[in-house]
């Protein structure tokens, strides 16, 4: 029966699962900014203790997060997931099998990921089923990772960079632009799995968006050269293609003010400067999920205390002028369920959060998966 639809759907999604790990850091131990606050209260004399503190308290916490994050991976709905923040491919098999598929009872059999330039060793990944929902067989065809390009490469450097102390011959890419092409029902479709450079803590007089700026729009450059390169400058627009991932970066933020005994308000502010200018300008791609509502867009919640609040989108899913077109009513889902309590939302957007999150932690993840359903015929 399935053989005989006519879909030619492709559900794709977007999740980092914050920190999906099959190994310990000990560094909190030296580290403060490193140390769990659980660990933090406790008078705790030697590394050989810290070392054994430090095992029990990941292990107890990682099974309850990584339901959570099955739950929220399961609720996509996804046949493609690319993800952010996978440790290696061992780590993201030992989830899939021992979490996802005893959840869902049907796995993504196909994984992917490659080492990228992360300095804490997080990688992006895909993870891709046998066939869509509706029977159509997707082809792996082929995975380029482009780790390696440096600012020289593609004439990337600037004043801005050096004074960040980035050199020419360094790499451009925080962690990767993993290249993924597949054939969905024999339909050519190429994705560029991203995670950008995090913002990070303020410096030079700067907040950590502003400070970061410089390697978040070289790696948009990149990205975009990628694709030109690919399909050239002029034929890019017809191609499909998509990108996904965590940019870390947003065009508009949602502030929040007032508490939870008098009510909170929240406004929409629009940013001058995003390495997201870089690829919608003059329409090269489509951000889906601007097709929400403003208010409906975010996908993480970012707090330093009450004077520091906001709801931002910093979870991409952009499509090529061409698919964008065929797709022109696809709005993409963002799955708020795995949200810790702790997050503040808007009125009419609440969810009933998954059993057991808590309201900092377990959790989901820090970010929101985002799915949309693409017709590729």
């Amino acid at each position: 029966m399935k053989a005989m639809l006519a879909v030619m759907s492709l559900r794709l999604a977007t999740f980092n699962v914050e920190n999906l790990m099959n190994r310990f850091d000990f560094s909190g131990y030296r580290n403060q900014l490193n140390e769990d606050r659980a660990l933090a209260l406790f008078d705790i004399r030697s590394e050989a203790e810290y070392r054994l503190l430090e095992q029990a308290r990941a292990i107890s916490h990682a099974d309850d997060n990584r339901q959570l994050t099955a739950l929220a991976i399961a609720e996509a709905r996804a046949d493609i997931i690319c993800m952010q923040e996978v440790d290696n491919i061992e780590a993201l098999k030992a989830f899939e099998y021992g979490y996802l598929f005893k959840m869902i009872g049907q796995g993504y059999q196909h994984k992917y990921t490659t080492s990228g330039n992360d300095s804490r060793g997080i990688d992006v990944a895909v993870m891709m089923r046998a066939e869509t929902a509706h029977g159509q067989p997707i082809e792996f065809v082929r995975m380029t990772s482009h780790a390696h390009v440096t600012f020289d490469d593609f004439g990337l450097h600037t004043p801005e960079l050096a004074a960040l102390g980035q050199e020419p011959f360094e790499r451009i890419f925080r962690r990767d632009c993993l290249e993924i092409d597949v054939k969905i029902g024999g339909k050519p479709l190429t994705i560029y799995s991203v995670h950008l450079k995090s913002m990070g803590s303020p410096r030079n007089g700067l907040n950590g968006r502003e400070a970061t700026m410089p390697i978040r729009i070289a790696e948009a450059k990149a990205v975009r050269r990628i694709i030109e390169d690919r399909f050239g400058a002029d034929d890019a627009a017809n191609k499909r293609w998509m990108i996904c991932g965590d940019f870390n970066d947003y065009r508009q933020r949602i502030v929040i003010g007032g508490d939870s005994f008098n009510g909170h308000d929240f406004t929409v502010v629009d940013e001058t400067d995003s390495c997201l200018n870089v690829l919608l300008a003059d329409g090269f791609a489509e951000n889906l999920v601007e097709r929400r509502p403003e208010m409906d867009r975010w996908t993480l919640y970012h707090t330093r205390g009450p004077q520091e609040r906001h709801l931002c989108q910093l979870d991409y899913i952009l499509a090529s002028p061409s698919l964008a077109q065929r797709n022109a009513k696809a709005v993409p889902d963002i799955i708020r369920r795995g949200q810790p309590w702790r997050t503040i939302f808007p009125a009419g957007q609440e969810v009933d959060r998954y059993p057991r999150a808590g309201w900092d932690r377990p959790k989901a993840s820090d970010h929101c998966p985002v799915a949309v359903t693409l017709d590729i015929a």
